[in-house]
C-alpha cells in the first residue's frame, strides 16, 4: 500500500478528488471551498481591531482553519514519508532554458537557486519571493478570492465573476511565465 502512495499519481486522480470536495462541502454544510479567506479569518481572530473588514463572526468559519490545517499536515506527511527520493523530472528543453538562468538543482520540491535563504538576499530572490507574494496577496484580494475559490468553487456554481477571474488568472500566468519570468531569472 505504501508503494502505491509513494508513486506519482495521474493528474486526473487529483482532479477528481478535488472536484468531489465541492459537492461534499455544499451538501454537508453549505460551505464554500477556498483557501484565501483564511487569512481574513486569522486576522479577525488574532488582531481584533476597529476595521470594518474584520468585524464579522469569524467563529462561524472555524471549520476553514481545520481544512487548511489538514492541507498543511497532509503536505508534511507527503513531503516527509511519501516523497519520491529521485529528483524532479524536468522537460529537457525547460532544463536547458533554466541552465542559462543558473538553475540546475531540482533535488528539492523547488529549485534551491530560487527558493532558499541565500537567494532571498539577491535582487532576483526579493522580486520572486517578496514581490511575487505581494502580487499574489493583492491579486487575491482584488479578485475577491484565490484560484481555488474561483476556478473550482465559482465555476462549479456557474458564477460569471469566477469565469472572468479564472480567465484572468490563466492569461496573467501565461504572460508572466513567457515574458516577465525569463527576464527576472536572468537578473
Amino acid at each position: 500500500m505504501m508503494e502505491l502512495l509513494k508513486q506519482p499519481w495521474s493528474w486526473y486522480v487529483a482532479g477528481i478528488l478535488i472536484g468531489l470536495i465541492v459537492p461534499a462541502l455544499l451538501i454537508l454544510g453549505n460551505r464554500h471551498f477556498g483557501i484565501s479567506a483564511n487569512l481574513r479569518h486569522v486576522c479577525a481572530a488574532c488582531f481584533p481591531a476597529n476595521i470594518d473588514f474584520f468585524k464579522y463572526d469569524w467563529k462561524k468559519e472555524i471549520w476553514n482553519f481545520f481544512f487548511v490545517g489538514g492541507i498543511f499536515i497532509g503536505a508534511v506527511i507527503a513531503a516527509t514519508w511519501l516523497k519520491d527520493p529521485s529528483p524532479a523530472v524536468v522537460n529537457p528543453k525547460l532544463a536547458a532554458d533554466l541552465v542559462n538562468a543558473g538553475i540546475t538543482d531540482y533535488s528539492n520540491m523547488v529549485p534551491l537557486q530560487l527558493f532558499s535563504f541565500e537567494s532571498l538576499l539577491t535582487l532576483r530572490g526579493l522580486i520572486m519571493m517578496i514581490g511575487g507574494g505581494f502580487l499574489v496577496g493583492f491579486g487575491t484580494r482584488y479578485a475577491g478570492g484565490c484560484t481555488s475559490g474561483h476556478s473550482i468553487m465559482g465555476l462549479s456554481n456557474l458564477q460569471v465573476p469566477s469565469l472572468i477571474a479564472t480567465i484572468s488568472f490563466m492569461v496573467g500566468g501565461i504572460i508572466m511565465s513567457n515574458f516577465f519570468l525569463p527576464f527576472i531569472l536572468n537578473l
